[in-house]
């Protein structure tokens, strides 16, 4: 009988064989954070260059306020791109790419 509180693509322990063995929803809860993705992914410093670059183009900042005010969209941003992009059971490598795909678009946005 199956699990009224969660649906079978909502098990991180499953072990569904028809899934590749580095499948992202195998080795992550299903709830993951986005800073949970770029750990597991390994694209904090591209991610903080890219950060560090929108700063320098909006002059710097002055306080932990003017930090946020520009960190929080682009982390937005990131994550629609993934929650657009992403599908069941993509590997770690496939979202590695999303991830640091999207960061190199958005650095040459800001170098043109």
């Amino acid at each position: 009988m199956p699990d009224e509180n969660h649906s079978p693509d909502c098990n991180p322990e499953k072990n569904d064989s028809s899934l590749p063995e580095d499948s992202f929803l195998t080795m992550v809860p299903v709830g993951m954070t986005l800073e949970d993705i770029i750990d597991r992914t390994g694209e904090l410093e591209h991610l903080n260059e890219l950060v560090m670059l929108q700063l320098d183009k909006n002059g710097g900042f002055t306080c932990t306020e003017s930090y946020f005010s520009v960190v929080q969209p682009i982390l937005d941003l990131l994550e629609v791109e993934i929650r657009l992009r992403y599908y069941h059971g993509m590997s770690n490598q496939e979202m590695k790419l999303l991830v640091q795909d999207w960061i190199d678009q958005e650095i040459a946005v800001l170098k043109k």
